[in-house]
């Protein structure tokens, strides 16, 4: 699917205006709608700050022509900041946990990324550290800083919410949306609030992950399968916004993955656990709409689906539970 009808002069000119496809299992009453963040020229949705956050770091001098950025990552971030480098001369490098999807791994570095790992038992708190190390040593460079960094949620408040107003005529009446760095739910949110304060925003996280905690809940770290979105220390979360927030759901491994090879059986949406998480949080969500447990401006519910399960498949995202949970 495209929505350009001309000749681009670069690939950067498709990302974005991606595609809002009802979740075929949602209620009649309050559908759910899905961002599909895949068909973004780097397959997701990171390839929106990829763009925001370069052209602005340059625009504002933060980093001159032909610097490197250095960025820790999981991946999708990497492949985004990667393919808009491709285009505005700079340079990348990125810190990643070595266990972190290979696919992702190999894409940044086939967009000309240097990929630097770190131990995965240390998480993004030490592969923020590194980054920060290697700047220290290089002249004409920067970390963008996908966590703290405003430009993540600024990238969304300007172009995805907008996008999904326009699409459903402004009529939104919860948006449900997995939180990794928080700035796909808290600039989507923006904007969807300034449209109507009213809206119900839903942060989404597996269990075992800690923003509930914002909200006074008693729950404990554990470790999860469900990639790309969670926290296990709410320091490195530093765009999340309680206020912004109306609930925290928590959705299970087990949970996950059957929404996620669902989706691909029934509805041909190959997609990955972040996704799979953030469908199953909208579609309750919609149910309680439906049932008059949730007051809400308008009788729809929108998720967003961050990226493609071609992924994770190393992974075996469509392997049994146990094989996908363990690996």
């Amino acid at each position: 699917m495209t929505t350009h009808t001309e000749p681009l002069n670069s690939v950067l000119e498709t990302v974005g205006e991606t595609p809002l496809v009802r979740v075929q299992a949602s209620p009649d009453e309050v559908p759910v709608f899905a961002k599909l963040e895949s068909f973004n020229p780097g397959a997701s949705i990171k390839d929106r700050i990829g763009v925001y956050m370069l052209e602005n770091l340059l625009g504002r001098g933060d980093i001159d022509p032909g610097g490197t950025v250095v960025e820790p990552t999981a991946g999708n971030t990497g492949i985004g900041m990667a393919l808009a480098a491709t285009q505005v001369d700079l340079e990348v490098t990125f810190v990643v946990p070595e266990e972190f999807s290979v696919e992702k791994q190999v894409l940044m570095r086939a967009l000309g990324a240097e990929v630097v790992n770190t131990p995965t038992e240390d998480g993004m708190k030490r592969a923020i550290d590194h980054a920060n190390e290697l700047v220290d040593n290089r002249d004409n460079a920067v970390v963008p800083q996908q966590f703290s960094n405003r430009l993540n949620a600024a990238a969304h408040e300007h172009t995805t919410g907008p996008e999904i107003l326009r699409a459903l005529d402004g009529e939104v009446g919860a948006l449900v949306a997995g939180c990794g760095t928080a700035g796909t739910l808290m600039g989507t949110a923006r904007a969807l609030l300034d449209s109507n304060p009213e809206t119900h925003v839903v942060a989404v996280e597996p269990e075992g992950s800690l923003l509930a905690r914002t909200q006074g809940r008693d729950v404990e770290t554990a470790e999860y399968a469900i990639e790309g979105i969670g926290t296990s220390d709410l320091a490195t979360n530093e765009l999340y916004d309680p206020a912004t927030v109306d609930e925290v759901r928590q959705v299970s491994d087990r949970v996950a993955h059957e929404e996620m090879q669902r989706l691909a059986r029934e509805e041909g949406q190959l997609v990955a656990s972040s996704a799979a998480a953030a469908g199953v949080a909208a579609r309750d969500v919609a149910v309680a709409i439906r049932d008059g447990h949730l007051d809400v401006p308008h009788e729809t519910v929108v998720t967003i689906f961050p990226d493609s399960s071609e992924r994770y498949l190393s992974k075996g995202v469509y392997d049994s539970f146990e094989e996908w949970a363990e690996g």
